[in-house]
């Protein structure tokens, strides 16, 4: 019997969960699952016969050891700042190791000594980073087979509220961990754009949003992600025109969204003295000039450069940044009282259902002439638990897991699903949960 240890039961490993369990008939599995929440760990195993729940902390050396040994592959789905905890386990025990994050220069370090062990690290099979790795790579080796010659690929994604669920001015609700919204794109974006460099400091990333639409969605703005540069050697693409990679929200979050960059609300580094007895209003007022004429509004409209009766000011409102409502919230940093609004505002209802959305553009030059390839992804959340979000993670992080110990998946070392022999597989079976891109082409010239 294959002894499967999954650490972490948090919102994302839910899909993959039940996935495992529901093959571990079939394939003669264990299935144990550790967190630091038992209660949480028992919920996901569901009284199932192969699984087994127990209390599980990252930094008990001793556990951890104990852990790793005993089994045969781990699925780390921890915060991503702790992989390299259980990665070192597995090199030092001989363990393959799957996750769905980014590859940490603590974990790409490990390449040499998991290749001696003879095991694989696989690294960004979730979401994003994961299928739109393979389904790139899909599309850009077959272009490449056909004689083709890539001249600009953008891919953006984004996890939203379902349409259907959409019910507030900011057309958001947090699907995924509110702390990774509050900082994201805190460095400088990197991409290229019709072969110039082009840099996006963190406090003009949101003014720099570009208009799109996917399917039958409708509108949508994309603003940049961190590194795209990155991506020329990743996707075997050094020539390349123009690269981008970037997130989705609907029309008029950026402009909301940078009120709040703008001000300082998001900045994480220091903490707030005195704001468990602040009000949201003292909040806001205390990144304004001193100004007794105006209130806080005007004070804040005039600050940013928006119209005070804007949507951009209605969404604020809405949020309630101007009540004078204590925060409650001890030793609090800015992003933390911001984080807190944002789950009492868009937190998801009992009944919503979240959306995964996803567009990779190819434009590329193939005997003569111009063409362009839309490659787009819609996966609609089953409900609460078995979210889009779980099911786009999650399932990627299963098949994988499934592929590696069935024996289809036979690299080694700390590898990401960029290879034909692990995406095509895994891609082939997400089709059977919904996860399934429609590709259209169109003549340019």
């Amino acid at each position: 019997m294959k002894k499967i240890l999954i650490l972490g039961a948090g919102l994302s490993s839910s899909s993959m969960i039940k996935y495992m369990l529901d093959h571990s008939e079939q394939y003669n599995w264990k299935v144990r699952v550790g967190d630091m929440s038992l209660e949480v760990a028992k919920r996901k195993i569901a009284n199932h016969k192969n699984g087994e729940a127990f209390e599980f902390d990252i930094f008990n050396e001793k556990q951890r050891h104990e852990e790793i040994q005993k089994a045969d592959v781990v699925i780390s789905m921890l915060p991503a700042r702790f992989h390299y905890l259980a990665a070192e386990k597995c090199v030092e025990f001989g363990k393959h190791m799957v996750t769905a994050s980014y590859v940490s220069k603590e974990i790409k370090a490990m390449h040499d000594q998991a290749l001696a062990k003879n095991i694989l690290l696989l690294n960004e099979i979730g979401v994003d980073p994961g299928i739109d790795h393979m389904s790139a790579m899909k599309v850009i080796d077959e272009i490449k087979a056909k004689g083709g010659e890539l001249i600009s690929f953008k891919s953006s994604t984004g996890g939203l509220v379902a349409p259907e669920y959409d019910n507030n001015p900011w057309n958001y609700k947090f699907t995924w961990n509110p702390r990774n919204v509050v900082v994201a794109g805190q460095s400088v974006a990197q991409y290229i754009d019709h072969g110039q460099l082009k840099f996006i400091p963190y406090h003009k990333l949101f003014t720099r949003s570009e208009k799109m639409s996917v399917l039958d969605l409708g509108d949508f703005e994309m603003y940049p992600n961190r590194d795209s540069l990155s991506y020329r050697e990743v996707y075997d693409l050094q020539n390349i025109q123009t690269l981008l990679r970037g997130t989705l929200r609907r029309p008029g979050y950026c402009a909301g969204w940078n009120v709040f960059v703008q001000l300082g609300a998001t900045d994480d580094t220091y903490v707030v003295e005195n704001s468990e007895n602040m009000t949201y209003r003292d909040f806001t007022n205390s990144f304004l000039p001193f100004d007794e004429k105006d209130t806080v509004e005007q004070k804040l409209a005039k600050y940013v450069g928006i119209d005070l009766k804007s949507e951009t000011m209605k969404r604020l409102e809405w949020l309630g940044i101007f009540e004078k409502r204590k925060i409650g919230l001890p030793n609090a940093t800015p992003a933390q009282i911001l984080q807190k609004l944002l789950e009492e505002k868009w937190a998801l209802g009992p009944e919503d259902k979240d959306l995964i959305v996803m567009q990779h553009e190819f434009i590329f030059k193939l005997k003569g002439k111009t063409k362009r390839i839309t490659s787009s992804l819609i996966v609609r959340g089953q409900d609460t638990v078995h979210t889009a979000m779980s099911i786009t993670v999650g399932i990627p992080v299963a098949i994988a897991t499934k592929l590696l110990l069935t024996g289809v998946i036979t690299k080694r070392g700390v590898v990401i699903p960029i290879m034909k022999d692990v995406y095509l597989p895994v891609l082939n079976e997400l089709k059977e949960y919904g996860i399934d891109f429609i590709e259209e082409e169109q003549d340019l010239d």
